[in-house]
């Protein structure tokens, strides 16, 4: 069987609910991992027995440059603050050509952090925001 070619994501999509809050340049946190329960059993002095307890969620953060699709984002934030409702969420990493190549579907997703551009006269950058969410898992991922 030939080796599958690597993707290679140029962008990231983000929608919450019926919320589409545009592309991202970078995603950072899209993980998970087992919390284990270390058990020893009696006359057993070799083994250590490591139990899986729960799954957890690492948050994700997501940024980009900012853009008018910052509006997109403070209108869902506003919604939130007033009255919060996890809704599920979808992340899809494009390629270079813009077709999707992964699409991930999260439960349950909640703002966390918002963060806006550091404006210094003294320093020529690129103004950037950074949205960081949380998430109950994976509803399902699709390539």
């Amino acid at each position: 069987m030939p080796d599958q070619p690597f993707a290679v994501s140029s962008m990231f999509q983000l929608s919450i609910g019926p919320h589409a809050l545009g592309a991202f340049s970078s995603c950072d946190g899209l993980g998970c991992s087992m919390d284990v329960e270390e058990r020893v059993e009696g006359g057993m002095n070799g083994r250590v027995w490591h139990l899986p307890t729960r799954l957890r969620y690492s948050n994700v953060v997501l940024s980009r440059p900012l853009t008018r699709q910052t509006t997109l984002v403070w209108a869902w934030l506003q919604l939130q603050v007033n009255e919060p409702v996890r809704m599920p969420g979808q992340l899809v990493a494009l390629g270079p050509d813009r077709k999707p190549l992964v699409r991930w579907l999260l439960d349950g997703v909640l703002p966390v952090r918002w963060s806006g551009p550091s404006f210094d006269t003294e320093q020529s950058q690129v103004a950037r925001e950074t949205l960081e969410i949380a998430h109950n898992g994976f509803l399902e991922v699709l390539f």
